[in-house]
């Protein structure tokens, strides 16, 4: 079985629900980086560079696009002045986690898209094959991009064709 893209409408439905600086970053995490939820809550402070524009999420560098440049600045004014005090190495704490130096909980960053379509799991399979079926379905390309293994970049390319043949078949323009 190949992997689906998620419906535009579903994507909309997670960024409408993205309304705190938090679940913004957390959403900007998942859709744009390809973050899994296990990564976003374990990034520390040190993972970002503002300065040079960069981002590490789960140990690959990436360029910080200016939306997730914007939330991480959302974020970390929020955080400075709820928490102006906190030794939380952690990008994302909470009340609780601010006292302490642990990461946030799983069920904290996953609360915003719970109960929708375009779960942070789903908004990060959206995201690599999007970048599959937009580059070629190259796994090479994707291994780059997202840090990924061979076999998992495979997957994606494999499933990118996959939709690709479809639309062909279906008469549609493919991408």
């Amino acid at each position: 079985m190949f992997l689906q893209a998620l419906a535009q409408s579903d994507i909309d439905e997670a960024i409408a629900t993205a309304a705190t600086p938090d679940i913004r970053l957390i959403v900007a995490l998942a859709a744009i980086h390809a973050a899994r939820p296990k990564m976003i809550r374990t990034m520390q402070l040190d993972d970002v560079d503002l300065g040079n524009r960069r981002i590490t999420v789960g140990g690959h560098v990436r360029p910080l696009d200016d939306f997730t440049h914007r939330a991480v600045l959302d974020w970390l004014d929020h955080r400075r002045s709820r928490w102006p005090n906190t030794a939380n190495p952690h990008l994302l704490i909470t009340q609780k986690t601010a006292v302490e130096l642990g990461p946030a909980g799983k069920l904290w960053t996953t609360r915003a898209t719970r109960n929708l379509t375009a779960t942070l799991e789903r908004l990060r399979v959206d995201r690599q094959l999007e970048e599959a079926l937009t580059h070629g379905a190259d796994p090479l390309h994707l291994a780059l991009v997202f840090g990924i293994d061979e076999k998992t970049a495979i997957r994606y390319a494999d499933s990118a064709r996959q939709l690709l043949q479809a639309e062909i078949e279906a008469g549609v323009s493919p991408r």
